[in-house]
């Protein structure tokens, strides 16, 4: 259980933050911007959810990722390390399971696509796009992350964040009246001659 009494610690003003495990590292660090950008996905989800009270199913898938998001934060604030009587708190692959479970089930609602889909129509469908675009960014620090010499990523937190960006996508068409209200790409519309 976490405990949040007290909001500043004054830990940080040297520029440093501390990983779970006591390790500290600079907070441009790409374990620390890697985590970071999760948390700003997490918060471009809360945008999202502001505008699906119409859609009750929708707004719990994405109160459930915003957890799962909490977790994949903790995930990779853990590099691998021995710790006597913890065990850390990793991305499971049920939680990756019920992200395709529910592609699937809302893909089976839609059209299938004809053309590229432009960010927006309805406001949860555009923040909904929003999110997948820092998903998508959080998987690139991720991935770049895991290739680092020395740098521990659990193959669960690179999988989520690639299923988390498809099912972001397929969301933002099904909260646009299940892709009804889809902005389609219209290739060279806007050239001249």
């Amino acid at each position: 259980m976490v405990t949040l009494n007290r909001i500043y610690t004054r830990a940080g003003d040297g520029g440093r933050t501390a990983l779970i495990g006591g390790e500290t590292r600079p907070k441009h660090d790409l374990r620390i911007e890697a985590y970071g950008t999760v948390d700003e996905t997490n918060a471009a989800i809360g945008l999202a959810r502001l505008h699906t009270g119409s859609e009750p199913s929708l707004d719990a898938m994405l109160a459930r990722i915003q957890n799962d998001l909490f977790d994949l934060g903790a995930d990779l604030a853990t590099p691998q390390v021995e710790r006597k009587g913890r065990q850390d708190l990793r991305i499971a692959e049920s939680q990756v399971e019920r992200l395709e479970a529910e592609i699937d089930a809302m893909n089976a609602e839609l059209q299938p696509l004809r053309s590229f889909v432009l960010p927006g129509g309805t406001p949860s469908s555009a923040y909904l796009h929003l999110a997948r675009t820092v998903c998508r960014r959080a998987e690139r620090l991720v991935t770049a992350l895991a290739d680092r010499e020395g740098e521990f990523v659990s193959p669960g937190a690179i999988k989520y964040l690639n299923r988390l960006s498809d099912h972001l996508f397929v969301a933002a068409r099904h909260a646009n009246a299940r892709g009804a209200s889809d902005v389609l790409w219209v290739p060279g519309q806007n050239r001249q001659g």
